[in-house]
């Protein structure tokens, strides 16, 4: 068991860490506040090889695994700049592309995700389904030479700037007649797709999406994967780094809060001594602290899992490190603010432009209570709640 980074791995998160100060959470803001996205820290991301880490290196990427983009992802949200579209686009959609596309998907589209030319967004959550799949509305239904894609789509990250988006549908099984999930990339300006900017209560650069998908037709290869069997296996190769991504980021975002208190709460002076010399604040701080490491080893494990090919654990353990790293976060933020007393509410002081965020990460991707049913049902034996 080695709980230390590869030299690479320590190189990585230092230069990474580098450039989010260079950029900081006051440009983070700047850009959301004004409706702007993060393009010039995703480009020189992109410039310097961070955003294809996880790509294989004959498709241009560097050849790591989820651990390496954990890494990406955690370094910026700790630098207070994270970037949610790391998730959407290489974590999910070049991941799924990477294991389940064909030769020819994979060399038209690899090459962007690791050069950052090319974004892609996930679409699979609709209104009435959640991400459950199994009630997924919007349907494939087959043509000549291709696919006519019908349905509708809810907060779906980043379709504003993305060149493409990769579309869970339900398409009929030839042989059974039985729908299973299927998973379609779709140009973002294709004729019948319509999307509408939902108004969200959170300080970020990334925007929220309805889609609406009315007969938008592609073409075969349009199809993740050699035939449509390859869909669900496709999917879970997606959602797991997802998880742990989302989590890595989580975890950033925890750490810059609490390194914001302790800095303010150890320089603070009330009644001639610093305020972080009272038990009252001081304690709360180290017990957040202690949450977020143990959600960093969880993420660490999980990640480590997934690279390994050991899925079916690694889906475990995705899943409770996202359950752990949104907890703790959201304590992290939480007791940050708590600690700064009115300053902790200002936009100066950084700290409270984080909470929508963190809320949001107890609910999505997926929501803390099922992840709460899967660990009950699959790790303690309870009859199925749902």
């Amino acid at each position: 068991m080695d709980f230390d980074y590869t030299p690479q791995q320590q190189d990585l998160r230092d230069a990474v860490a580098k450039l989010g100060k260079r950029f900081g959470h006051e440009y983070f803001v700047r850009k959301a506040k004004a409706g702007e996205h993060s393009d010039e820290l995703w480009q020189e991301a992109a410039k310097l090889g961070y955003l294809g880490v996880s790509v294989p290196e004959q498709y241009d990427g560097g050849g790591g695994g989820i651990t390496e983009l954990a890494i990406v992802c955690e370094e910026l949200a700790a630098a207070g700049c994270p970037l949610l579209l790391l998730v959407v686009s290489p974590a999910i959609a070049a991941t799924i592309v990477a294991r389940h596309g064909t030769e020819t998907q994979r060399q038209s589209l690899l090459p962007g995700f690791a050069g950052g030319t090319l974004k892609v967004c996930f679409a699979i959550t609709e209104p009435d389904a959640g991400s459950n799949f199994h009630r997924l509305t919007t349907v494939a239904k087959p043509f000549d030479g291709g696919y006519s894609l019908t349905g509708r789509k809810v907060y779906i990250s980043g379709v504003d700037e993305s060149d493409k988006i990769m579309v869970v549908a339900r398409l009929e099984d030839a042989r059974t007649g039985k729908l299973k999930p299927a998973i379609f990339v779709v140009p973002a300006n294709a004729p019948g797709l319509t999307a509408t900017k939902i108004d969200m209560e959170i300080v970020s650069p990334e925007n929220q999406f309805q889609l609406y998908l009315d007969d938008v037709r592609v073409p075969a290869e349009a199809l993740i994967g050699e035939d449509p069997e390859a869909g669900l296996a496709a999917l879970f190769s997606g959602l797991n780094p997802e998880r742990i991504t989302v989590a890595a980021m989580a975890c950033g975002t925890a750490r810059y809060a609490l390194e914001r208190a302790s800095t303010y709460t150890a320089t603070r002076a009330v009644w001639g001594r610093p305020i972080g010399s009272h038990q009252g604040v001081a304690h709360p701080l180290a017990h957040a602290h202690i949450q977020v490491e143990l959600a960093r080893l969880m993420v660490a494990k999980a990640a480590t899992l997934y690279d390994a090919g050991r899925d079916l654990e690694a889906g475990v353990a995705a899943n409770m490190a996202k359950y752990a790293a949104a907890e703790a976060a959201a304590l992290a933020v939480d007791t940050a603010i708590q600690s700064l007393g009115g300053n902790g509410m200002t936009t100066e002081y950084g700290v409270s432009t984080l909470l929508g965020a963190v809320r949001a990460g107890r609910i999505a991707p997926v929501s803390r209570e099922m992840i709460l049913n899967f660990v009950s049902q699959h790790l303690l034996g309870q009859e199925k709640s749902y």
